[in-house]
């Protein structure tokens, strides 16, 4: 059972990865593309894939449902700039955590990012609502930077409405240098 859920969490793992390379290079972000999620195989990450494997979703679910949190998510999201959670610091004004805005090429990698763990889990149910219908049933109420929040609302609509096409050629003109 343990190598068969190592062989399946690498598939994925890496059909992910390849997916956001693909969709990293059509927002042209080329390099990002290439670097997304390789914290995905070190050992502290990859061996909870592989104990919490599931295939329908993350295994940072479910060890977080056994455990209380999940100790990959806490080293993944740590080690990876496209996850809105790395972009929380300390508030001088309110002595507590905020989000402050990501760089845009990165929430351009987090849209990236998104799309394609929609395609992974949801295989062929997969459309271009499934990221918008995501977002609405989990993040929507998440902080996030105002610009962070806006920009990602932004994409994931136009996906939605618009398609892929049309999303990454307004992607690619967009202003990347923040």
């Amino acid at each position: 059972m343990y190598l068969q859920n190592a062989v399946k969490h690498f598939k994925t793992i890496t059909k992910h990865r390849h997916l956001v390379m693909w969709h990293c290079f059509k927002a042209g972000i080329p390099l990002q593309g290439l670097v997304h999620d390789l914290s995905k195989y070190s050992p502290t990450e990859f061996l909870v894939g592989v104990k919490y494997y599931q295939g329908n979703r993350s295994p940072n679910v479910a060890e977080r449902m056994k455990k209380g949190y999940s100790s990959a998510w806490l080293h993944h999201k740590g080690r990876n700039k496209h996850h809105y959670e790395y972009w929380f610091d300390n508030s001088r004004a309110s002595d507590r955590l905020v989000p402050i805005d990501m760089p845009t090429k990165y929430i351009i990698e987090m849209f990236c990012d998104r799309v394609a763990a929609c395609k992974v889990y949801r295989k062929e149910n997969y459309n271009d609502r499934s990221s918008i219908d995501y977002y609405n049933q989990h993040d929507y109420l998440v902080e996030m930077g105002p610009k962070t929040k806006e920009v990602l609302e932004l994409l994931i609509n136009m996906l939605a409405k618009e398609g892929e096409r049309k999303t990454f050629r307004y992607i690619r003109h967009m202003d990347k240098r923040d």
